[in-house]
């Protein structure tokens, strides 16, 4: 049994690419004398495909990439690969042999829990694919998430008619989230040990949009045990011969935090890279959050493609000006400063014009969104002029308790740490500072501050970020009914602020609960559900 793991990043909706790429994969599979190569669910067609399948002359045109596949696939060798099929849409495995009719097998249980949408345009399949092949034997064809019917109480397990077989091949597009691998592997071994049959696994990698997949395709013997694994967040084309348990490994992320890391770069530049642009900007204020998000973007793009501008205010520290500078000369990348004291000034005359507010506490506010503003005006002015795309900074803590500025600080293009904790931001600076000092460690020591008032602090307003960050883990990401003051305060602040939510930019995920296209929450309910 040669079997090749084909690891590949589809571009949504890129026919001729996906197409050609999946026939190049063949082709080296065997030229390496595999015997399958198996890719990723609807390969072909890219996943998620969302609203795209409204438009079925696309779905029309991926057919004909499919008949072009069919026909180029050599002797000797089967391929397992996805694609969109039938009228109704079905979500498929193809299973194609030269010089034999192709057999195809529909996804049976379609989610429709957090990110995914599969029950809004795809019919489910009514039977599991058993199928022979040569030289491997009776083969399951199953489809991503027919494996995970015990983990989200489905009706119907299409496991259940996977008895006698040889193999078991599962195509998937299954999002990262930290901790996801280890589950999906514990849930294949499931059905290894109980079919003792061997269990190769094979996942889409690559950013489409919010949602990220990162790879990391495995093979488990009858005994659930992993033999190999492909790499984390890249393209790979691995083999193994399970007869002769020869293998091939690829490296792991070193940590927690370099998975973390890695996925992010990879978030970013898929989507630069699959939205047609080219070059990133962002606001640098010597703080941590933006000094971490430019660390990822040179990462991502380089640092010819990453560009900081600096925008002291009325109450900027010279050492934050200082920081900022500090990091970019680190990171090698080109800097602008644009003082936006006087240009608060002379809008300050237009806000005198108004009547004074209520209290000092909304005036107070009403100026430091100001300067927000103004420097969101900046950013967006650089984005218009040089097809420059921003990053916005506000991670997912922030996001949670309101702290963010509509058409100031949340403008942006991209949110690539909107759904990490002020803990993992701390965590990211460090890791990249682990052999040299990137970031300076001012920007790492200092009390976190906005810089919008004289002496500020987030902490005047926000919880000690070690109580926030553990409350929005209790309360948004493992969904905990939770009782205090502390939680009452952090309900009503995500009740206040759910409009700015809708109002995000995409937002990079790695939990399993973020603020982004998974979060269905109304912005007008009763105060009731608090």
């Amino acid at each position: 049994m040669r079997i090749a793991l084909a690891q590949i990043n589809p571009l949504l909706g890129g026919f001729e690419q996906n197409a050609g790429k999946i026939l190049s994969y063949i082709k080296r599979a065997k030229e390496k004398r595999a015997h399958v190569v198996v890719f990723s669910e609807l390969t072909l067609f890219g996943y998620p495909p969302y609203d795209l399948l409204e438009r079925k002359h696309l779905v029309k045109k991926q057919t004909e990439f499919l008949k072009k596949i069919l026909k180029e696939i050599p002797e000797d060798i089967t391929a397992v690969f996805g694609a969109v099929m039938g009228e109704p849409f079905q979500n498929v495995a193809v299973v194609a042999t030269a010089g034999q009719k192709p057999k195809y097998f529909a996804k049976q249980l379609l989610p429709s829990y957090d990110v995914f949408d599969d029950t809004r345009f795809f019919e489910p399949g009514e039977e599991t694919g058993i199928v022979k092949i040569k030289n491997l034997g009776k083969v399951a064809i199953t489809v991503c998430e027919d494996m995970w019917a015990d983990s989200h109480w489905y009706k119907t397990d299409p496991f259940k008619k996977v008895k006698s077989v040889d193999l078991i091949i599962n195509i998937s597009a299954s999002p990262f989230t930290l901790g996801k691998n280890t589950r999906r592997i514990k849930t294949a071994a499931k059905h290894a040990v109980k079919a003792k049959a061997p269990f190769v696994y094979v996942n889409q990698v690559g950013g489409q949009d919010e949602v990220l997949f990162d790879g990391r395709s495995f093979v488990l013997d009858k005994k659930g045990k992993l033999l190999v694994q492909a790499a984390a967040f890249e393209e790979d084309l691995m083999m193994i011969d399970l007869e002769k348990n020869q293998m091939e490994h690829r490296p792991q992320p070193e940590s927690q935090t370099d998975l973390m890391r890695q996925a992010l770069v990879l978030g970013i530049r898929d989507f630069v890279r699959k939205t047609g642009q080219r070059q990133v900007h962002l606001g640098l204020s010597g703080g941590i959050d933006s000094s971490v998000a430019a660390c990822l973007a040179v990462d991502a793009l380089g640092p010819s493609n990453v560009v900081g501008i600096l925008m002291p205010g009325p109450f900027s520290s010279e050492g934050s000006i200082t920081d900022a500078l500090g990091l970019a000369k680190n990171l090698k990348i080109e800097t602008l400063q644009v003082n936006i004291k006087k240009q608060f000034e002379d809008t300050m005359g237009v806000v005198e014009k108004f009547k004074p507010a209520a209290n000092a506490n909304c005036q107070e506010l009403t100026l430091q969104n100001l300067q927000a503003r103004l420097r969101g005006l900046v950013l967006m002015t650089y984005s218009n002029m040089k097809k420059s795309m921003l990053l916005t900074t506000s991670n997912k803590s922030e996001i949670a308790a309101g702290y963010a500025t509509l058409y100031g600080d949340m403008c942006g293009g991209l949110a690539p740490l909107g759904d990490l904790l002020k803990r993992q931001v701390y965590e990211l600076a460090e890791f990249y500072n682990k052999d040299q000092e990137i970031i300076p460690r001012a920007s790492i020591t200092k009390a976190p501050s906005a810089e919008l008032a004289p002496g500020q602090k987030d902490q005047d307003t926000l919880p000690p970020y070690d109580t926030l960050d553990k409350l929005v883990e209790d309360v948004v990401e493992n969904q905990k009914s939770l009782t205090g003051p502390m939680a009452n305060w952090l309900e009503e602040k995500l009740f206040q602020s759910e409009f700015k939510r809708w109002q995000f930019p995409p937002i990079l995920k790695i939990s399993e609960h973020s603020f982004g296209r998974g979060r269905r929450m109304p912005i007008a309910r009763s105060s009731f559900v608090l």
